[in-house]
């Protein structure tokens, strides 16, 4: 099996509680390392795992909310060489669902930033959002 590296960090903003932030990542990243660093306002929270495994929340997200045909889209696109970069309505994560956003502007607590590294993206985005039949 190839090896799975997925990086996520997101801003934890003044007003924001750090447990409610750590909620909304859990529920997309299953048993992740989290880090902290000081920032402009706030913290950056930083978030680490290893493994198709850590990933299997979020392609549960993907399959319950049926959405895996249009993720399937937006993960190719967001495929560079060996990584996959994408950003997460934080918010609705918290609410343990996806809604895919872009990096600024569109969530206004700010994006959930995912980087997913492996050497086999495609089959990585075809086990995340697997075809769905049409009838």
């Amino acid at each position: 099996m190839e090896t799975v590296i997925v990086h996520i960090e997101t801003d934890v903003n003044p007003t924001e509680d750090e447990e409610k932030v750590k909620k909304a990542v859990s529920n997309i990243l299953g048993n992740p390392t989290f880090t902290s660093e000081p920032a402009l306002q706030g913290f950056r929270l930083k978030a680490d795992a290893q493994g198709r495994e850590a990933l299997t929340n979020f392609r549960n997200l993907l399959r319950n909310d049926r959405i895996r045909d249009a993720a399937r889209k937006i993960l190719y696109r967001a495929t560079r060489d060996d990584k996959i970069s994408f950003y997460l309505n934080k918010q609705v994560a918290y609410a343990g669902h996806i809604s895919f956003s872009e990096e600024y502007g569109e969530s206004p607590l700010g994006p959930i930033h995912v980087v997913i590294e492996t050497a086999a993206s495609k089959q990585l985005v075809d086990w995340l959002a697997e075809k769905t039949e049409r009838k």
